[in-house]
């Protein structure tokens, strides 16, 4: 019997970005799939940040492709990007604290009864709808996002990023200076997007986390992939000799290309 391929989400060929002599990024490939949670993972200068700049649309790559759903693009800005389905939340979550859970769900796309008047009334519905299907738990959608644990925070940018039309969400950090109980919880929710359908990518340093949550690795070193792995086929040792260079990947680990026909 025979297979089907599963064409990825999205794929990146010979990204590159220079700041002035600087290599920021050295031709970086990639693919994510939905239904999958992929962690990228490396040393601070090592390309990520800028990686994810180019994919939410925040700045141009110098060379290379990006292609969502079979779609070629050179560049993206914020607005393409998410109208091709990459939805991207940093640290900072972009929330506007004095609005509410609703409102900020709904930033930037509120509905409107005329020209003045916000339907309230529904967005608050679709909302609550929304953090349900997500298994998410709030306080009433009323309450001002500025006075929301870290954790509740990090949910109202999951659900925005959703409700925006992502198919692809980045998080950059997710549970930077959260609790214990916190994390967790976030955690368990990134895990949920991906068995939704999702494609996830997590930007992280903590390899405890990158191992709970993802099922892919990709490590970065100075501007290029340095390691592009199954989680459950390598160990943090494996994966920290990678990020500082100590290492190359060795033959016996396998790369997605290799084994998973995700060619790179």
């Amino acid at each position: 019997m025979s297979t089907v391929a599963v064409k990825p989400f999205l794929e990146v060929q010979g990204i590159k970005k220079k700041y002035g002599n600087v290599e920021a990024l050295k031709g970086v490939d990639l693919k994510v799939s939905t239904g999958e949670a992929l962690a990228i993972v490396g040393d601070n200068g090592a390309g990520k940040s800028t990686f994810i700049k180019i994919l939410s649309g925040d700045i141009a790559a110098d060379e290379g492709e990006i292609i969502i759903t079979g779609k070629k693009h050179k560049r993206l800005n914020p607005k393409t990007a998410l109208a091709a389905g990459i939805s991207t939340v940093y640290q900072d979550l972009s929330l506007v604290n004095s609005l509410n859970i609703a409102e900020n769900i709904f930033l930037g796309r509120e509905y409107k009864k005329n020209l003045f008047i916000l339907d309230e009334k529904t967005m608050h519905r679709e909302a609550g709808e929304l953090l349900e299907q997500l298994g998410i738990s709030m306080p009433s959608l009323y309450t001002e996002v500025g006075l929301l644990s870290g954790g509740q925070r990090q949910s109202v940018a999951i659900a925005r990023a959703i409700h925006q039309g992502g198919k692809l969400l980045i998080f950059d950090e997710p549970t930077a200076a959260m609790g214990v109980k916190e994390t967790a919880a976030i955690l368990e929710l990134i895990k949920g997007l991906a068995q939704q359908g999702f494609g996830v990518i997590v930007i992280s340093h903590n390899m405890e986390q990158v191992f709970d949550i993802s099922a892919y690795i990709c490590v970065m070193c100075q501007g290029k992939v340095a390691g592009y792995m199954k989680t459950d086929e390598v160990n943090p040792q494996d994966v920290v000799a990678l990020i500082t260079g100590a290492a190359e990947l060795e033959d016996n680990i396998n790369f997605r290309g290799k084994q998973y026909g995700h060619a790179l």
